[in-house]
């Protein structure tokens, strides 16, 4: 089955709000990829983000909780959660409060959905106890929904200071100190769960919605979680830590080409040891979640599953590290025996070992191409990202939210980079063509899945980036405008995906 989607994150829809969110665009966004033959909506994790981190969604304080920035405002006004009048002051007051249309700022975001979230809280915390489908999900979540409520609220109460500075009972996880909180804080503590109730109600109806129109939904992974988080906090023996609870070995990535000093990415690191005897129920509650949420999902840093580089913590730099081999086979056959099969996406980016590859044909998991690594170098036709060298089970990109738009990364590319891609499409290439030039090269190939950024399928260049790697601050915030959302403007990836067999009933696109 030979299928293409996009590659879009929810906070990068248009809304009304200053920030995409799982309500009408989001919808709209389903008819558009319906009405152009997509079959696949890739987004970034859905996690909770904070702006003392920088908005990432790969670093969150729950591997498991929804961020409440991504609830539709207009969707609780028509479920009857809030009053128009409540959505009007806090984001349609006035001159719009939200002035860059193609920018999120978080800052401002996170408190007007404070106010609106809490707002819709206390309207409706009188009819909990009788509200059936709230409390048939807290019980469903009970395994992370009451730990991350306590979470947050403790948090709020300490001043947002990290949990190791928390006292001591509070700190170590004590389950008398903690039920006698749940009753002085039980306030806070609903409320928390409410939201991630309103986040969850419309996850399940945008799902829904891409499940009729035969979208299938690619989530992604983190392959680790942060330390101020919630999941370190409940659950300290699953890591690397010390009596104080502080990490003793963080994770990062040696020395390469790129960097001289590796990436010191500074989380905490599994204790695949505790994990493997505790039968990896952790990994299995959390992956069955996100396929609660997804159809596929994409395992990030794959290679850090097999092995991974542990950095003693203190270091200022990842230089001083070294290989740590993790228990893959015995991980992923415990997967598979549970779920009884494996829909995962491996990313295999960069320096690949072979016992990465051993395990991904083990397994059956598909790796991934990106053709933006295509074309670099002397002997472009021994790259593993050219379209001749790529297998048929694996995804296809032309970029990733880690890339810069093809668009702009042609214009920084260099001129054998530029000569080796006209030479290998066979025509002449610019800025203005070279978008589709490598999305048809895309949906041409034998990969079973291609996928492409939506910023490549309209063109757009660099101050449409997602993320830049090991830059901090600047990353997460792009938006695109309503009138980009048109189909329309995506209907030429049809003809493409007829021609090469992506359309998912094999018809013809209809004449426009």
């Amino acid at each position: 089955m030979r299928r293409y989607g996009l590659l879009l994150h929810i906070s990068s829809l248009p809304s009304a709000c200053g920030i995409g969110d799982m309500g009408p665009a989001a919808h709209a966004f389903v008819n558009t990829l319906e009405e152009i033959g997509a079959a696949i909506w890739q987004f970034l994790p859905l996690h909770p983000t904070s702006v003392f981190i920088g908005n990432s969604p790969y670093s969150s304080p729950s591997a498991f909780a929804g961020n409440p920035l991504l609830i539709s405002p207009e969707y609780l006004v028509r479920d009857g959660y809030i009053s128009y009048a409540d959505m009007e002051s806090a984001c349609l007051s006035g001159e719009s409060l939200f002035s860059d249309a193609n920018h999120v700022d978080f800052s401002l975001v996170t408190t007007q959905r404070s106010y609106l979230l809490y707002a819709a809280y206390e309207r409706n915390c009188h009819r909990l106890q009788d509200l059936e489908d709230f409390q048939v999900f807290c019980r469903e979540h009970a395994y992370w929904l009451h730990d991350y409520a306590r979470f947050i609220s403790l948090k709020e109460e300490y001043g947002g200071i990290s949990w190791v500075e928390w006292p001591q009972d509070m700190r170590l996880h004590d389950p008398q100190a903690l039920q006698s909180y749940d009753v002085h804080a039980s306030h806070a503590i609903m409320r928390e769960k409410f939201i991630q109730y309103l986040f969850f109600s419309q996850w399940r109806s945008l799902r829904g919605a891409c499940n009729k129109a035969g979208i299938s939904l690619l989530a992604d992974v983190p392959i680790y979680v942060t330390h101020d988080s919630v999941d370190v906090w409940a659950n300290p023996h699953f890591f690397h830590l010390d009596g104080d609870m502080l990490p003793t070995v963080v994770s990062g990535v040696p020395p390469d080409y790129f960097s001289e000093t590796g990436q010191l990415w500074g989380t905490p690191l599994y204790n695949w040891e505790y994990l493997a005897k505790d039968d990896f129920s952790w990994w299995k509650r959390r992956l069955g979640h996100i396929l609660l949420m997804a159809d596929m999902a994409r395992l990030d840093h794959f290679r850090g599953f097999c092995a991974y580089w542990e950095v003693p913590a203190g270091e200022k730099t990842a230089v001083n590290g070294k290989w740590r081999k993790a228990p893959a086979r015995e991980f992923f056959a415990a997967l598979s025996r549970h779920f009884g099969g494996l829909p995962f996406i491996a990313e295999d980016l960069g320096i690949i070992t072979d016992d990465v590859r051993r395990i991904m044909r083990e397994f059956s998991l598909p790796g991934m191409h990106v053709l933006q690594f295509a074309f670099g170098g002397d002997a472009p036709a021994a790259n593993p990202d050219i379209p001749h060298n790529h297998n048929v089970s694996s995804v296809v990109y032309t970029g990733t939210h880690d890339n810069i738009p093809t668009r702009s990364w042609f214009t920084h590319a260099s001129q054998q980079e530029q000569m080796n891609m006209a030479q290998y499409v066979g025509q002449h290439v610019d800025e203005e063509t070279v978008s589709a030039v490598l999305a048809r090269a895309a949906f041409a190939s034998v990969a079973q899945y291609a996928v492409l950024p939506v910023q490549d399928a309209l063109n757009l260049g660099e101050d449409a980036r997602m993320n830049t790697p090991g830059v901090a601050s600047g990353n997460w915030n792009w938006r695109l405008t309503p009138d980009a959302l048109r189909a329309d403007r995506f209907i030429w990836l049809k003809e493409y995906a007829r021609i090469y067999g992506r359309l998912p009933d094999g018809t013809p696109p209809e004449s426009s």
